[in-house]
């Protein structure tokens, strides 16, 4: 893992399954860009915390590769099914495919997300609203403050 990220595991064996919130940041539109992403047990522990500074990219660019961050730490966990909540509800209803994804640079994101998505016994996507997802947020933040 890059010195463009933050990492924090609370535990060394994850559940099988687990909650991940995810949030993406960026200051303009495009601009420095980050990603928020925090896992719980079922009873609402904090099993990781994660934040990664992206560069120049768009909040759509980074709210994806929350999601994909997301996912992909949860395979290597072994994690078999997965609840994901975002307060981005186009994110939410692209993945969902209730959108459809019209971006050129926001396809190959979505098309990984939905592959990754595929591998899970059970994957479940959810819109928040963005009171429920403090901590995700103040991680992309911390994440443009320290490396930004």
């Amino acid at each position: 893992m890059g010195e463009n990220m933050i990492f924090k595991q609370a535990v060394e064996d994850w559940p099988d399954e687990i909650v991940v919130h995810t949030d993406g940041a960026s200051r303009g539109n495009p601009g420095p860009a980050s990603t928020g992403v925090v896992g719980y047990n079922l009873d609402g522990e904090i099993l990781f915390e994660y934040a990664e500074h992206l560069g120049e990219q768009t909040n759509n660019y980074a709210e994806y590769f929350a999601v994909l961050r997301s996912f992909q730490l949860s395979l290597d966990k072994g994690v078999k099914r997965v609840t994901l909540r975002s307060d981005s509800q186009l994110l939410v209803r692209q993945l969902l495919g209730e959108y459809k994804v019209k971006s050129e640079t926001l396809r190959p994101l979505y098309l990984e997300c939905s592959e990754l998505m595929g591998r899970f016994e059970k994957a479940n996507i959810e819109h928040v609203r963005r009171e429920q997802n403090k901590k995700a947020d103040q991680l992309a933040n911390l994440a443009l403050d320290r490396m930004g």
